[in-house]
Order: structure tokens, then sequence, then C-alpha cells
């Protein structure tokens, strides 16, 4: 299994890193397999809801007013928070997000850590720094372990390791465990995981999480999962540390109650997360000691001043868009170049890298709508993705001699060849005798030379007819029918 590094300041455009994944017809299997199951359940979980609609809308809602009164909200967590005796970091950007976690666990001497599954650390690439450091981070979410042990990425924002099926698993189970007898039956290979992983949690001090909520209200947070290792690690290690975007916020513990319903039928097709925990900074004598959370910015702050831009950061990380893509159901999650995938990628990805990568991803849609259909908190991705696909073409223009741009100048010779009808009838008669010699007999265009070739090497093109419709018209006035 190949090692792919999700980083947006170096991925490659998404055509480019989607074409090997077309490729592979195990992988591509694999993910519509996995995304079939989760929306099968999903629809049967939210068929049976009569008010589905009204918990999005209030959701939606409550989304909203966070967003337009963040700062308070913030403000309120951290002095909750406090109180209860948990310490809380602001970071500004993933740089200082990475800092202040090697200074704790300096301060903790830790050589290991054990890591809740947190796409927040994925995205300050903290792993990596970790390791520079000398400190061995060991993922306990099930998914996380097989790619971690399999030298992968993440696929999926809630099943990262989607894209790999039971036999993958047992092969890379078989080689790093040293278990070369181990069958790949489910049940076997989760034994194997829990024995690998039982003396880690009962050993390794100090824990690192995400969160899915912040609750101001109380300066509570909350993490749902499926396994239980979640809540192994909040529960036996002596430190804590906490890495939370600051969009996370709630501001009353009820709105959990409209947040958890949407997010478990939204995720994973069921009722209910199967561990829901929730803490409120340090109890003596139970649970963690010491609790720091990271408040983490990075580019958070800047798409909050965009009206269009600014509902993205609505998402609570349900990844039904994913499983609804048609265009993440072709490629997987890779292609994106970031942990954070399909249309929610597309739109987030760009947005915290302020533009300046991953300009590709906005173009990474069809712009079906069935994203902004299945999304439990109502972003409107569609809209978001023509919006930065407005932003791209303005830099781009901005950045291009625009006399030299081949792109630019057809654009301006279309301009005068359409605001005239004489002009604009002589170029069709020119352009059916220039593209007769690449016209085949069955009347498709299969190749075109130059730029041109971009279109033809993904599609086909149907040739020019021998009439066009304003001819045939005009031949039938004079014949008189």
């Amino acid at each position: 299994m190949s090692n792919v590094i999700l980083d947006p300041r170096v991925a490659p455009p998404f055509p480019t890193a989607a074409l090997p994944i077309l490729r592979n017809a195990q992988l591509r299997k694999n993910v519509a397999h996995a995304t079939g199951v989760i929306q099968s359940k999903r629809a049967k979980l939210v068929a049976e809801k009569t008010d589905w609609q009204d918990l999005r809308t209030a959701a939606s809602a409550i989304r909203t007013h966070v967003l337009q009164n963040l700062g308070p909200y913030l403000e309120q967590f951290e002095a909750r928070c406090t109180a209860a005796g948990g310490v809380v970091h602001w970071a500004a950007d993933a740089a200082e997000a990475r800092s202040i976690v090697l200074d704790i666990l300096r301060q903790e001497q830790a050589s290991e850590v054990i890591k809740i599954k947190t796409m927040t650390s994925a995205e300050i690439q903290l792993n990596p720094a970790l390791e520079a450091a000398g400190i061995h981070a060991i993922e306990t979410d099930l998914a996380e372990l097989i790619l971690q042990l399999g030298e992968d990425e993440p696929s999926h924002i809630v099943v990262p390791a989607l894209h790999v099926n039971r036999s993958q698993v047992r092969e890379i189970f078989a080689r790093r465990m040293g278990i070369p007898d181990l069958s790949d039956d489910p049940q076997a290979l989760t034994a194997a995981a829990r024995a690998y992983l039982r003396q880690k949690f009962l050993s390794v001090p100090t824990a690192i999480s995400g969160a899915n909520f912040l609750v101001a209200e109380t300066g509570s947070v909350a993490i749902v999962e499926s396994e239980g290792n979640g809540r192994m690690c909040l529960t036996l290690p002596r430190t804590l540390i906490t890495i939370a975007g600051i969009e996370k916020v709630l501001p009353r513990f009820q709105d959990l109650e409209v947040l958890l319903q949407l997010l478990a039928r939204s995720a994973t097709g069921e009722r209910m997360s199967p561990y829901t925990s929730l803490w409120t900074g340090v109890t003596p004598g139970d649970g963690p000691q010491r609790f720091h959370i990271i408040l983490l910015d990075n580019g958070r702050t800047s798409i909050l001043g965009k009206k269009t831009e600014q509902q993205t950061l609505k998402c609570i990380r349900c990844a039904a868009c994913q499983n609804a893509c048609p265009v993440y159901l072709q490629t997987g999650g890779h292609a994106y170049g970031s942990v954070y995938g399909g249309p929610i990628g597309a739109i987030l990805t760009p947005q915290l890298m302020q533009m300046e990568h991953a300009q590709s991803l906005p173009y990474a849609s069809s712009l079906c709508g069935a994203c902004y259909e299945v999304c439990p908190v109502k972003i409107n991705i569609p809209e978001v993705l023509i919006d930065l696909r407005a932003k791209v073409v303005d830099r781009e223009r901005a950045e291009t001699d625009r006399l030299l741009d081949p792109m630019y100048l057809g654009m301006r010779i279309a301009n005068n060849l359409f605001s005239s009808a004489g002009r604009f009838r002589a170029a069709q008669r020119l352009g059916r005798i220039a593209l007769r010699a690449f016209t085949g007999k069955d009347g498709w265009i299969h190749a075109l030379p130059g730029m041109g070739s971009r279109w033809t090497m993904t599609r086909d093109l149907r040739g020019l007819p021998s009439q066009t419709f304003r001819e045939w018209w005009e031949t039938r006035r004079k014949e008189g029918q």
C-alpha cells in the first residue's frame, strides 16, 4: 500500500491526482461498497424521523448563530473550562498548535502518546512533528491504526480506511503485528487490534484527542465514537490534550440534543453513536488530572468575514456529503490532497489555505447538489463552490498577462465573433471545413491537436453538422415548406 502524503501545499492538482486512482479498480470497488452501505443505513434511519427537516433547520440555525457570535461564546467556554480546572490555549495557526503540544509533552517528559481519531491533528500535520521530536504517536481508532501500520493516509472523514478491504487489513496486521496465521475474519482482526492496543491504554500516561463539540455554557467537551477506544483514552491517561477548531463551540448543553441526532444518522447510519463522552475540566480522582485544550484558528477567522463562504464552518464532519458525491465515489479521498476530502474538503481546504493552494478543488464537483440535499446543517456546498471558482478565476486574471495568455486571447476572439451575426456565420463555415479532417466516419471527433486535446483526452466531441439550424430553416423557407 502506497504512502500517500496529504498536504495541500505540495499536493498535485485534483485531475492529476485522480487519474491513477481511476485506474485502481480495487480501490474504487472498496469505496463504492463502503459508501453504499452507509448510504443505505442512513436512508432507513432518516426515513423514520418525521421531524428530520425540522432538525436540519434547527441545527443550521444553531450553527449560524454560533458563527455570528463566535467570539463571546469562545470566551465563555474558556472561562467555564478554566474554572473547572482545564487549561485553555489559543493557536493562530498549525505551527503554533504543534509548538503548544510539544511544549506540554516536554513538560510531561512523554516519549509516547495515545491518540483518538482527530482530524485537527492531521490538519496541522502533528504526527510528523511528534516523530521529529522523538515522540511515538499511537493511533487507537481501528481505521487510523490500519492506516498507521500500513503507512497510508485517510480517505474519508468518518471511516478513514474506507478504501481498504479486510484482506488488505489482514496483510497489514499479519506483517506489522507478527501474526502470520491471522485470518481476515472481522472478529479476528478486531481481536488482534485490541490485543495490540490494550497494553498501550494501560501504560501510556498522555493522550491526544479532537472534539466533536464544545459547550460554551458549561465549558464541556463532547466526543462521539463507535469503538470505545476513545473512552479508554479519555479516562485512563494522566494528561489529556484536546485540539479543537474554534468553530466547534455550541451555545448551550441543550443544543447537543439536536446535533447528536443528526450526526449519528448522517455519519454512520445509527440512531445514536455507541459512545458519547462528555467531560468538563478536571475531576479529582476521576480521569485525567491535567487537561489542556488548544483552540485552533488556522484560517478559520478569515472565513468568518465572508458571507457565502462562512457557512462552510457550520460543518459537523459527518461525511454525508462524501457518501453522496458522485465524484468522490470514483476517486476516494486521496485525490483531494487534504485530510478533508469530498465536497466539504473541496470548499474547506482552499479557504483554510487562503486560496494559496488547492485551487483545483472547487472544480472537483459536478454541481449536482446531492451534497446539499444530505447535509444535516444545510451547507449550500454548490453555492460555495461556484463562489470559490470565481475567486480562482479572479486570481488567475490578476496573475496572467492577458495579451499573451491563449485562454483570454481565445475569449476575446469569441466575443468578437459572437457580437456579429455575419462573423458568427462565417466562423461556422470555416469551423466546419477545419474540423472535417478530424471528424471520423461515425460523425464524432475523437482527437484534436493543441489545446483542443485537453477536451478530447477525456471525452469525444460531436462533429459539426453539414448544415446549421439557420441554414436548414432558410432552405425550408425558400422551398415554401
